[in-house]
């Protein structure tokens, strides 16, 4: 005869997650029995349904003191995960959910909660990640106003910090608003410059928002939209028209590796749902669910509850009298809770392993919804961060988009969203330029005589709208041209600056210089050039004064070019000169000296030869040394 381990389970069997959950969990229990027929154990399950807190905490209760359950599964929602944790404390019972992902719920500080799911703050590294990877510098939080959905805002808000990422605002949508107060908002978000949302919510009120969203017009090119593991993981049991509604959002969710074992349950939940007449889908709370219970059956066994009669489980659990608020403590929770964080197998979920209470996290998948259906674009590892690859090779990590494949984004945009726009509406900037005669390649303005409309070009122009596109914010803004030293303005750059300080300018681009007077009313940029410092000193020459310093403002090379032109000049003379004038005849060494001290001599206009070819060249050398300027003919 087997010994039954009681176990409590409350789930909500009015929503799908819970009609789900239950029969995923029921075919646990026949699987895992059917292989291990042999263990002295079975565990007996007490179904308890509830919606709310208030119903979970009653439900909680009754399996304590009526059930004397050695644990508790279920508890869907975090809010009701939050409040019966301290009742588990208290009837040290362990409470183990596979729904309740809030990273507020601590497994650390609560000995007796076990989350057999993956927390929801190991999502905010590959969420920032990605958004790092496509270059946004800012974001805005939606989010659900549940313990839920605030749980994870606080962590999300910090790693962005380190990514240098700012959040600009948060959106709030509690669970009871309606469609007039969710589009509301979005109509609040739709006026501000971010184009980057980041959506934490449950797939219920998850599904609400993008239909929303699609009617408001905010699902179109310009726009990105991340969700995390609440709805991506939930996309599986969507109706077509709210996944329609996705098209071009991007996911984050756990990844489940492809196995024969899970394909083969797939086929028997396919089987099993045909029968029902309203179709149930699969999602990976079921797989969690799923791992659960065989977790559960084998730490029951493996504590040694097999060797103990069913009836003395009672009795041991009912030996303490009630107290604390009436609650029955049991006498074999803290040693099922040991055996349960020892367990490790390979589940339908992958690798079932709990660290610190709560299920390990390894690989996250990117997903981005194109044509009705989640499609894998990459993945995120602790280790190598962003990867196109679930078995990457690379070893370095890194959070390049290169590492993904080319999403398609909301309106079937191929372009990466600037994840900014220019406002709507707003006051526009008043940015002042000058217009002058000369140096237009810095700055000029040309008007269209038939539309009147002004063109605006140059360099420091090009300068001006090249740092706006590195801005990750919009400047709303107008160029409005000054005219200086014109004939009908005597207007100066002090006269332009000057309308900063009265007001009339925001801010003024163009070719100013920058002086200690003019710092006084206005800020400056850094200069276009890089500013140096540079001094003449005397060179000290420890070897006393060098007769040959003239030597050295010139280079060697430069004083051997001089020299050899000097005796070419002078060659080209005594060619054109020795047969028609004696001055440049005579024996050789005269010779040689007459053409070097005529080339000498043409420098300070002092040459005593006379010439007398009437070749241009000679012509050209004749110059007039009472005039102030050389004459050439």
């Amino acid at each position: 005869m087997k010994n039954l381990v009681h176990v409590g389970l409350v789930l909500d069997f009015n929503s799908s997650i819970g009609v789900m959950s239950d029969t995923c969990i029921s075919m646990a229990i026949s699987d895992f029995y059917a292989t291990h027929s042999r263990y002295k154990t079975r565990l007996s399950l007490h179904t308890r349904n509830s919606k709310d807190v208030v119903g979970a905490a009653f439900a909680a209760m009754d399996l304590i003191n009526n059930e004397e359950v050695n644990a508790i599964v279920g508890l869907q929602t975090s809010m009701q995960a939050n409040f019966v944790i301290s009742l588990g404390e208290k009837a040290q019972v362990p409470i183990i959910s596979f729904s309740a992902t809030s990273p507020s719920l601590s497994t650390t500080e609560n000995k007796f909660f076990i989350r057999t799911a993956q927390d929801d703050g190991s999502q905010v590294k590959p969420i920032a990640s990605l958004v790092q990877a496509y270059g946004w510098q800012e974001a805005v939080f939606v989010y659900e106003d549940t313990e839920y959905g605030n749980g994870l805002v606080p962590y999300l808000a910090d790693e962005f910090q380190q990514f240098n990422i700012r959040v600009t605002s948060k959106c709030s949508i509690s669970l009871d608003s309606s469609d007039f107060e969710i589009l509301k908002k979005l109509n609040h978000l739709m006026v501000r410059e971010t184009r980057v949302f980041v959506v934490h919510m449950t797939a219920s009120l998850g599904s609400r928002l993008f239909l929303l969203a699609k009617e408001a017009g905010m699902i179109s090119e310009g726009y990105a939209w991340i969700i995390t593991g609440g709805i991506s993981s939930m996309l599986d049991s969507m109706e077509e028209n709210i996944i329609d509604s996705m098209e071009g959002v991007l996911g984050i969710r756990p990844y489940v590796p492809s196995s024969r074992r899970l394909n083969n349950f797939k086929l028997r939940w396919k089987s099993k749902a045909s029968q029902r007449k309203n179709e149930v889908k699969l999602n990976l709370l079921g797989l969690w669910a799923y791992d659960t219970v065989w977790a559960l059956a084998m730490a029951a066994e493996g504590n040694g509850l097999g060797e103990v009669s069913s009836n003395a489980l009672k009795q041991n659990s009912s030996r303490n009298a009630a107290h604390l608020s009436g609650l029955r403590v049991s006498d074999t929770g803290l040693s099922l809770r040991d055996m349960l964080l020892d367990i490790k197998f390979k589940g339908l979920s992958g690798d079932f392993s709990l660290v610190n209470g709560q299920l390990k996290s390894t690989t996250f998948e990117i997903i981005n919804i194109v044509r009705k259906q989640a499609r894998v674009i990459g993945y995120w590892t602790p280790e190598k961060g962003l990867s196109r690859s679930q078995k990457s090779s690379k070893v370095a990590y890194t959070n390049s988009m290169d590492e993904l494949i080319s999403p398609v984004w909301p309106g079937g945009a191929r372009s990466i969203p600037k994840g900014w726009v220019m406002p709507v509406s707003g006051k526009k900037m008043r940015i002042g330029f000058p217009i002058r005669a000369g140096l237009t390649e810095y700055l000029r303005m040309e008007v269209d005589p038939y539309t009147k409309k002004r063109f605006i070009s140059g360099f420091t122009h090009d300068i001006f709208l090249a740092v706006l596109d590195e801005l990750p914010f919009a400047i709303p803004h107008r160029l409005i041209p000054f005219s200086i030293g014109s004939q009908n303005s005597f207007k100066t750059y002090d006269d332009l600056l000057n309308q900063i300080k009265l007001r009339r300018f925001d801010a003024v681009v163009g070719d100013i210089t920058i002086t200690a007077n003019r710092s006084q009313y206005v800020d400056f940029t850094l200069p276009y050039y890089e500013s140096t410092v540079a001094m003449v000193v005397k060179i000290k020459d420890d070897r006393g004064n060098n007769m040959w310093i003239f030597l050295k403002p010139l280079s060697w090379d430069l004083w051997l070019t001089t020299a050899l032109a000097f005796i070419f000049t002078g060659l080209v003379v005594w060619v054109l000169e020795h047969r028609i004038n004696d001055e440049f005849r005579g024996p050789p060494d005269q010779q040689v000296g007459t053409i070097c001290w005529f080339s000498f001599s043409i420098l300070v206009f002092a040459h005593s030869n006379s010439l007398l070819s009437p070749h241009p060249l000679i012509i050209f050398l004749e110059i007039n040394t009472t005039s102030e300027k050389p004459m050439s003919v």
